[in-house]
């Protein structure tokens, strides 16, 4: 033993591996924020163009998430589902696959918890129905997505198409029954389901005009995190995301990886799903398919999957489309200008991701890999 390492100086190998660490953690930061930046830079040409003020834009962008009181509760609101869906992304992510069908299972729970919740509504308590609604909401996600799985692994058809036209058809499963057996006769002009009781409503955080989903989905990533980073299940899933042909010769059960992954990731999507009915809807309709499954597709990528990550990011997209209304009335352009400032940042992280180990002063090599 050495005199440094008596007066417990590391050894050079062990201080490597460590600045190493550190520097794949700086790029994991560095490299995204850069992306957004960029997306920012572009989005200002843009408007520019259209004889827009950028300053206004993004003062009307920060005010409108959360300059105030009403805004951060309003961005809350809004990135509660994103949590979800974004974690719908994130699990299955760890075994190498991309799901972007998550708006499916969040469209079918929201449209299978008003389903059961309708025919108790008028006789059965609120302990009965909404345990109901939160089993069906994630049974159906959990089923829809796990089946993506399945065609994965046993048939080998792509995830990410199968996941995509399996949306489509949940909802054309959703709209067949709400324009048809389960319409409310007494909303003519919407299509919709009849409403799941005032009782059946989940409430508010006290003192927050924000409803417990927000608090449900942090618990959740919190909970998926220790899953896939603290358990010998996620060991295993990160052990097939990389190599495959590895993790079949060291004896693990890959299908059933596969499969399970993606039932919770349905999970997750189909109780976002849930609380998007029993929190603001009040019935189903097609106001679920409000674009948070493919939102939660950015936030996913933004988190480099990590569940922890996901709250934040969440946050983060949910005040950029919680300000889309005010935009919209202070600078006369579509509520959908924020959708357009998404989009670009989305490419451009998908462009980012071939910057990953290529600079030295993130202990990369420096060159192309």
């Amino acid at each position: 033993m050495t005199s440094e390492t008596k007066i417990g100086v590391a050894p050079p190998a062990a201080a490597g591996e460590w600045m190493r660490r550190i520097g794949r953690s700086a790029e994991a930061v560095v490299i995204p924020a850069l992306a957004i930046l960029a997306s920012g830079i572009l989005f200002s040409l843009f408007l520019l163009v259209l004889g827009k003020s950028p300053g206004e834009f993004f003062e009307l962008l920060w005010r409108g998430g959360f300059g105030t009181s009403f805004s951060w509760q309003n961005t809350l609101v809004r990135s509660a589902p994103l949590i979800f869906t974004a974690l719908c992304v994130a699990v299955p992510a760890r075994l190498g696959m991309v799901i972007i069908g998550g708006e499916g299972a969040f469209v079918l729970g929201g449209f299978a918890a008003a389903a059961v919740a309708v025919p108790f509504v008028d006789w059965a308590s609120p302990w009965v129905v909404m345990p109901l609604m939160i089993i069906a909401a994630v049974a159906s996600g959990a089923i829809w997505i796990g089946f993506v799985g399945v065609l994965r692994h046993y048939r080998g058809v792509n995830e990410t198409i199968s996941s995509l036209l399996m949306y489509y058809i949940a909802v054309s499963i959703m709209n067949f029954f709400v324009e048809g057996a389960l319409r409310d006769p007494t909303n003519p002009n919407k299509p919709s389901t009849k409403p799941i009781g005032d009782a059946n409503m989940v409430g508010n955080i006290p003192g927050l005009d924000v409803h417990w989903g927000l608090i449900v989905g942090i618990v959740l990533a919190v909970a998926l995190w220790l899953l896939m980073n603290r358990t010998k299940f996620g060991f295993a899933a990160r052990i097939t995301g990389g190599n495959v042909r590895a993790a079949r010769a060291q004896g693990l059960p890959v299908g059933r990886l596969i499969v399970i992954s993606c039932a919770i990731a349905g999970a997750c999507a189909g109780l976002a799903g849930y609380f998007e009915v029993a929190a603001i809807q009040g019935r189903a309709n097609a106001s679920l398919a409000a674009g948070y499954g493919f939102t939660g597709i950015l936030v996913a990528f933004l988190a480099k999957q990590n569940p922890l990550a996901i709250i934040p990011v969440s946050i983060f997209l949910g005040g950029i489309a919680a300000a889309g209304g005010l935009i919209q009335r202070r600078m006369g352009m579509p509520d959908a200008t924020v959708q357009l400032l998404q989009g670009l940042m989305f490419v451009l992280l998908l462009v980012s991701d071939t910057l990953y180990g290529r600079f030295s002063f993130f202990g990369g090599k420096g060159g192309s890999r």
